[in-house]
């Protein structure tokens, strides 16, 4: 291996770690995949000397696993609160949007979103309401968990390296 590329997986292996990190409140970036991906680099700068293949499988189920839990987080806010088709299509459009308007809309974009979705639908302001909050609410828990396991990845990744 060429001394250059340990050092050019390092610095990969930390802009993906820190775009995953990133991505756990930007749902435009696959958070977890991206932390996975940046463990992956740094174990593979390293020629997979302290991090080997079943800490790597652990910690790709642990992505998936978080990808998992976002998707029923999500599915539970809607369901639980009566939200329709819909209101879940906007509510995935009004995080995207809400990417633009920094933290406010990152928080306030989905349950917008979703609001004006279940109102396209012709719901009344009270179901669209509702709707909102669910949307809102299977945000926060999806990102409650997507932050956890994102954490436990990296608390498996220095147990394997330094223990």
């Amino acid at each position: 291996m060429h001394e250059y590329i340990p050092i050019v997986l390092w610095v990969v292996a930390v802009l993906l770690v820190a775009g995953g990190l990133a991505g756990i409140v930007l749902p435009a970036l696959p958070g977890p995949v991206l932390v996975f991906l940046g463990l992956l680099a740094a174990a593979w700068a390293e020629g997979f000397a302290y991090v080997g293949g079943v800490t790597l499988v652990i910690l790709g189920a642990l992505a998936l696993l978080a990808h998992a839990i976002d998707f029923a987080a999500g599915a539970f806010g809607a369901k639980r609160f009566g939200a329709g088709k819909r209101a879940v299509i906007g509510a995935a459009l009004g995080a995207v949007v809400g990417i633009f308007f920094g933290l406010p809309g990152i928080f306030l974009g989905p349950f917008i979103g979703a609001v004006i979705g279940e109102l396209s639908d012709q719901r009344n302001v009270k179901q669209a309401g509702w709707a909102g909050i669910g949307a809102w609410l299977g945000l926060i828990l999806g990102m409650a968990g997507k932050l956890a396991l994102s954490f436990a990845m990296l608390g498996v990744f220095a147990a394997a390296r330094f223990f």
